[in-house]
């Protein structure tokens, strides 16, 4: 035998052997929330399969831990056919309506006795099938209308409470050579309320409640953002099984559990009806305390046996029914809607509400998240509202009243100036989003001193979020430029700063002065202004007085910069209060350097904008001009010295024309680099 054979087979057993660890210990922390090792014992691991199967491709496995990081998008999701329909439940809206499905179990079965259950949360998310040949996961698919689903193998794969490959507990029933279990893909709460709020301060929509959250997840072409939600399931019911015999929805579950399947802890057997409505009491009153939603419970009759004799009507079953809760709603009145002003500037409308009590708790307001939002639900103060409490989410509007308004009601205007520093609110263009400009505004202090201080900007070691807000709580900041004030005695004043630490953030904050102007730019905070706009920028104006001066026109000849981040540059330099803190930052010592491009060739000096159709892609076209010393803006003025026009020009020709610059085709712009 070959080193390298023997090698490759070394390699197989270790891969094995590593892919069967990081399994037990998915199962142990996802499933059971028990883990067996330390986090960087796991990460270990992970890490050496990673390099194992890197070296050795040939052994790739689609079941492999490591392949749950997303796969590239897909054109669309294909259908999938059930073997068994995925049937819906019907409801019980009451204690009364559950006592009379609980009598038609006891006709149907001919017995007085009490009916066995088992009952469930009810889980408010995404009912999805999977699907297991010899252990391995080969289709995942959504419920659908309950006959087709869509597949979306791809996407739960990166849930990592679904295993890829079942194992099997001592003493438990061999895995089945074929199981389709069906469950339900959630959005825990906290996550939720995160992705709400950073949805909302990037402008974009908002999802209305977990399930959707959960589905518009799942359901994603591109499976490396479902990678990024905090999926979790639990599974709950059996589709087609070959290979096991079991009697019971209890047994079901339970071994479920021991093949490494997610099974709710909170489900439990009950003897009858009373036992059921017990249990729903009990889940009702702890509802909040779960890190999920539910909308009530499932009680199911436990026999398989029993649940054939009684059979399904229509699309729904006669063994089980959905015992749905109370909502977690009420209806008041908007009394006022106040413009809120977050830690990044994004301005909130939030509806001031006279107080109701929802699920336990008084409610007096409700984020209205966005002007989008209040447009789209036509919110208007003065309304009355049904609002809605999601767990440990903020209470949300959930719809207006419309057939109650009495005509006083009045509509909501974003304010144009900020209701903290009144400074200029803009809103950035095609997005929901509405932003205080000031630099200084003490909404936003604590975040536009931690951008300034960060490490692509000023570069500030050692302030740290806690000394930023130790420093501004004490009064000591109310400018970004009250940094450059700072003692040393008065850092020694504050929560766990020895002298050396202190010393070593007042030279940090000296360092800081010597910096480059793409930096300071940076750290000002502009909007739409990052990193690459604020290097741009400086290298193309040189110093912070003419960037400062610089018109919206004078702006758009930068290529890279467009007539929206030019209105929003032009906007913060137009707040007085800006002046102000950008003097004093120079004053402190600040001496921003702009590292400028030397420019030289043929086109030196000569400002170009390239419009229709070209014979290559745009970008190569500027580039060549670049190279040749030239410069690319995005808009013709008189500044302009050619156009360069392809196919379908457009306006720029027209204007190009109208302002008398001079225009060159593809073989005329040749002959001037030649």
């Amino acid at each position: 035998m070959s080193d390298r054979t023997s090698g490759a087979r070394e390699a197989a057993r270790e891969i094995e052997k590593l892919r069967q660890d990081i399994d037990f210990h998915n199962y142990r922390y996802y499933v059971l929330d028990d883990p067996a090792v330390s986090d960087a014992e796991y990460d270990r691991a992970f890490r050496r399969l990673v390099e194992l199967e890197n070296a050795h491709p040939e052994l790739a496995s689609p079941t492999s831990p490591t392949q749950r990081v997303g796969a590239p998008p897909a054109d669309k999701f294909a259908p999938v056919r059930h073997t068994l329909p995925m049937l819906s439940l019907g409801n019980a809206m009451s204690e009364e309506e559950f006592r009379e499905f609980d009598e038609r179990v006891g006709r149907a079965l001919h017995t007085s006795e009490p009916v066995g259950y088992v009952v469930e949360p009810k889980l408010d998310g995404l009912a999805i099938e999977l699907v297991y040949e010899d252990g391995e996961l080969t289709v995942a698919s959504t419920r659908g209308d309950g006959v087709n689903g869509e597949n979306v193998t791809a996407n739960v794969k990166t849930i990592r409470s679904v295993p890829l490959r079942l194992i099997r507990a001592r003493g438990t029933p061999p895995v089945p050579r074929r199981l389709e279990v069906r469950g339900e893909v959630i959005f825990p709460r906290k996550a939720f309320a995160r992705l709400n709020a950073e949805r909302a301060e990037r402008g974009e929509s908002l999802f209305a409640n977990p399930r959707n959250a959960a589905a518009g997840s799942l359901r994603q072409l591109d499976s490396r953002i479902t990678a990024q939600r905090p999926l979790d399931i639990f599974c709950y019911a059996p589709g087609q099984i070959d290979g096991a015999d079991l009697a019971s929805q209890w047994e079901f579950l339970q071994t479920l559990r021991a093949w490494g399947l997610k099974v709710n802890p909170e489900s439990q057997p009950c003897a009858g009806g009373d036992a059921v409505v017990q249990y729903h009491r009990e889940l009702a009153a702890r509802r909040g305390d779960l890190t999920y939603e539910v909308d009530g419970i499932v009680a199911k009759v436990d026999s398989f046996a029993l649940q054939r004799r009684l059979g399904e009507v229509s699309r729904s079953p006669r063994w089980a029914i959905a015992y749905k809760f109370q909502a977690h709603q009420g209806t008041t009145r908007i009394t006022d809607i106040i413009p809120s002003v977050g830690r990044t500037g994004t301005i909130t409308p939030v509806a001031e509400l006279e107080p109701v009590a929802v699920g336990g708790v008084t409610i007096s307001s409700a984020s209205l998240h966005n002007m989008d939002e209040v447009e789209r639900k036509d919110v208007r103060i003065g309304d009355m509202v049904v609002i809605e409490r999601a767990g440990d989410v903020i209470p949300y509007v959930v719809r207006v009243e419309t057939e109650k308004r009495s005509g006083r009601e009045r509509k909501f205007r974003m304010p144009d100036a900020c209701p903290v520093c009144g400074s200029k609110v803009v809103r950035e263009e095609g997005a929901a989003a509405y932003r205080c400009v000031g630099l200084n505004c003490p909404a936003k202090l604590r975040e536009s001193v931690r951008h300034f201080a960060s490490k692509h900007a000023l570069d500030i070691d050692g302030l740290g979020d806690k000394l930023v807000t130790q420093l501004i709580d004490r009064g000591l900041m109310k400018s970004v430029a009250d940094l450059y004030d700072l003692t040393k005695e008065q850092l020694i004043d504050l929560e766990r700063l020895a002298d050396k630490s202190a010393q070593n953030i007042i030279d940090a904050i000296a360092g800081s002065k010597r910096t480059t102007l793409a930096r300071f730019v940076n750290g000002l905070g502009i909007p739409q202004v990052g990193e690459h706009i604020a290097a741009v920028l400086a290298e193309h104006f040189g110093t912070i007085d003419a960037l400062a001066t610089a018109s919206v026109d004078d702006l758009l000849e930068i290529r890279e910069v467009g007539p929206e981040t030019a209105r929003e540059i032009r906007a913060f330099f137009d707040v007085g209060q800006n002046q102000a803190t950008i003097k004093r930052l120079l004053r402190a010592g600040i001496h921003p350097d702009a590292v400028r491009r030397q420019r030289s060739g043929t086109l030196a000096g000569k400002t170009f904008v390239l419009t229709g159709a070209l014979s290559q892609p745009r970008d190569a076209v500027a580039r060549e001009i670049e190279a040749h010393g030239g410069k690319i803006t995005s808009s013709v003025s008189k500044k302009t010295d050619y156009v360069v026009a392809g196919g379908d020009p457009g306006s720029k020709l027209d204007k190009a024309k109208k302002l008398g610059v001079a225009v060159l085709d593809e073989a005329g712009l040749r002959r001037l680099l030649s």
